[in-house]
């Protein structure tokens, strides 16, 4: 009878951290994205700052 109990507590605890996994790596996707897209804002910044530096020279 333990032996049961132990099989479906196991089970359920490696579905739960299974899930967790998923969930967790399609919450980093979204926030590596946004990492991404600021980098490239920064970038694409930097490089409107330097065209208008060499126009005022």
């Amino acid at each position: 009878m333990l032996a049961k109990i132990w099989k479906k507590l196991l089970m359920f605890i490696l579905i739960v951290a299974c899930l967790f996994n998923v969930v967790t790596k399609l919450v980093k996707n979204s926030s590596i994205e946004d990492e991404l897209l600021s980098s490239a804002q920064y970038i694409q910044d930097q490089q409107d700052v330097e065209k208008q530096e060499n126009v005022i020279k």
